[in-house]
């Protein structure tokens, strides 16, 4: 908030309209679902009282969703995205001992993995 202008529109993400207009969505399809569904067929009237309730529902939770999304989101520090990175070096990696074969030591052979005993 603190990077707004007078006279400027306020970004997509802190505006209002985008998590209102969402919500109106997702309630606008959790009525029409419950109207079709909830009736049970053509024969019988449609139930009303249930697809209100539905939209209303619907319209609340995702406006909490949006909401709580709305305010974790943080942008990245401006060093993050300067640099060469950290793995772009062309460099050997060093074996961590997972499996690999690690650097060899020099002064150990295979001999002396099977009797350590008789250095």
């Amino acid at each position: 908030m603190a990077d707004q202008q007078p006279g400027h529109p306020r970004k997509v993400r802190t505006s209002v309209k985008g998590p209102l207009m969402f919500s109106a969505f997702w309630a606008v399809v959790a009525f029409l679902a419950v109207v079709i569904f909830a009736s049970g067929g053509s024969a019988r009237a449609p139930r009303f009282d249930l697809a209100f309730t539905a939209a209303g529902i619907a319209f609340i939770v995702t406006l909490v969703i949006a909401a709580m999304l709305s305010m974790s989101h943080k942008e990245n520090a401006e060093h993050l995205g300067k640099g060469s990175g950290v793995n772009l070096s062309s460099a050997p990696k060093p074996s961590h001992g997972f499996g690999g074969p690690g650097p060899q030591d020099p002064a150990s052979s295979p001999d002396d993995l099977e009797n350590p005993g008789d250095r």
